[in-house]
């Protein structure tokens, strides 16, 4: 059964993964990060989380396509996309792949609290 306050966190970016994973603790979160989709799909406890925050652009991969593989698993976890492209190819697609939020780097901390709040 998924926890209300397990999050985990996919971002190749390892300055972003302090910040979330700080702003997550603060609200009273617990997140699970990493920095790459090898470690994720290695070690990732996706049945215990309530929701995965995941970069698009990550390093040799693409969070869009880690969602949609990840829907085809039959993985139903709420996903929130963050990105620091300005694109808006890219943010129409990650709607379409099925994300509860869509944020563009830097965000505020209250927007990524309030998205996980709302699937959480």
């Amino acid at each position: 059964m998924p926890s209300r306050k397990r999050i985990i966190v996919l971002d190749d970016d390892a300055s972003m993964l302090t910040a979330v994973g700080r702003v997550l603790k603060a609200y009273g979160f617990e997140a699970e990060v990493f920095d790459t989709v090898e470690a994720f799909r290695k070690s990732a406890r996706i049945d215990e989380a309530s929701c995965l925050i995941l970069d698009i652009n990550l390093a040799g991969h693409c969070g869009i396509k880690l969602r949609r593989q990840l829907a085809g698993e039959g993985i139903s976890i709420p996903v929130i996309f963050i990105t620091a492209a300005d694109n808006l190819a890219i943010k129409e697609a990650a709607l379409q792949a099925g994300c509860v939020a869509y944020l563009q780097k830097p965000f505020p901390s209250r927007d990524l609290i309030t998205a996980i709040e709302q699937v959480a």
